[in-house]
């Protein structure tokens, strides 16, 4: 079997990587498609050794651009590859730019599509990733939703056919660096940090960061917070403050301390020792409940309700008194405080990349890895 693995950003590759080390365990080295969507080729690369992974074979360098500029060109360098390779699957994970190009790329090649962490559903087409992962699940073959909910968006829309539940990645992906993190970050250190007398913040979504009113209400929200904090910020975001007149406030926040973009295991050791968890990354809501940490979406709604029913996440948007609100429940209510950090993981077991892999080698061996003869696209 020749599987290529088609990815773009880094929690992409988080993601991915138990999927990569199952296949190599099993025998089956992988084709790895970089499309360059967020990472340059150096940056990627360190990141695959860091995790013991194999290099890259293709690196397309596709950059930044529009949404259409961005998928088209992935779409048009992925295609170039995947003739070339002839591979037996395409699989994709999440609900990036590089996700839908990938995934229209391969079936209209007619090579079948295997889209990890599937089903997940916002419900609001405003937002890029919605779109995304509508249509990639629409375009795939084989459906790997991480949970039941998940499992069931998919049946709403009339994908019955091929759809596996295994839990999600991440989960494997925590638990294998996690240990890893603790053993050779030294992050907290290098910012004279103590576990768990901390926030640790993650905001970049264009809802978020590309009006100015959003991101004002962004910065006071980081003005009024009760204790420490860390935001490692993307570029986008230091523009867009930049550009908006905001970035002198944000700079003399005394107890912020804003860092550039950190390394996978920098960042996983700093959320591990978090004292909670302020995001609006659907993948670090995943990675603060598997981690035990209480986490506080800064959006309105959220593509993992799991976390917020499990009780380890509470959508507060961009509401500066429910965000106070909440943090001064942490500081103040000890059983609060302890509900929220053992909120049940509702993602699984961490073999979920085990499962991907024996899921789509049974169906290659049984010749039923195979493009659908109908589709709802």
């Amino acid at each position: 079997m020749k599987p290529a693995l088609v990815f773009g950003t880094r929690p992409e590759m988080i993601k991915l990587a138990p999927v990569i080390r199952s296949f190599l365990e099993r025998g089956v080295r992988p084709l790895l498609i970089h499309t360059g969507q967020h990472y340059d080729y150096e940056m990627s690369s360190v990141f695959l050794r860091e995790l013991e992974l194999p290099p890259i074979d293709y690196h397309l360098e596709v950059g930044s651009g529009t949404q259409a500029e961005q998928t088209g060109k992935a779409m048009i360098e992925i295609e170039k590859v995947l003739m070339e390779e002839e591979p037996d699957v395409t699989i994709v994970q999440g609900d990036t730019n590089t996700v839908l190009a990938g995934a229209l790329a391969s079936v209209k090649l007619k090579i079948p599509v295997a889209h990890v962490e599937a089903g997940l559903r916002s419900f609001d087409r405003t937002m890029p990733e919605e779109i995304n992962r509508i249509l990639a699940d629409h375009a795939s073959d084989v459906l790997f939703p991480p949970t039941e909910e998940a499992r069931k968006n998919l049946e709403r829309e009339g994908i019955t056919e091929n759809v596996y539940v295994t839990g999600n990645t991440i989960v494997d992906a925590v638990l294998q660096n996690s240990v890893v993190a603790e053993r050779k970050s030294d992050i907290l250190e290098r910012l004279s940090l103590k576990s768990g007398e901390y926030i640790l913040i993650t905001a970049h979504r264009a809802e978020n960061t590309d009006s100015k009113e959003n991101l004002s209400r962004l910065v006071e929200i980081l003005e009024s917070l009760p204790m420490r904090a860390v935001y490692p910020m993307h570029p986008r975001t230091r523009r867009r403050l930049n550009e908006f007149d905001l970035w002198e406030r944000v700079a003399s926040i005394e107890h912020l301390i804003v860092t550039k973009p950190l390394g996978y295991l920098d960042f996983l050791k700093l959320e591990k020792n978090a004292f909670a968890v302020m995001t609006d990354s659907g993948g670090v809501q995943e990675e603060a409940i598997i981690l035990n940490v209480p986490c506080l979406t800064l959006r309105y709604n959220t593509e993992r309700p799991e976390t917020v029913k499990a009780g380890g996440n509470v959508l507060v948007g961009l509401e500066k008194g429910r965000v106070l609100h909440y943090l001064d429940l942490l500081l103040s209510d000890r059983n609060f405080y302890r509900r929220m950090r053992e909120a049940e993981n509702p993602f699984g077991d961490g073999k979920a990349g085990e499962r991907i892999v024996e899921i789509l080698l049974g169906l290659y061996e049984r010749e039923k890895l195979r493009i659908k003869s109908s589709r709802f696209i």
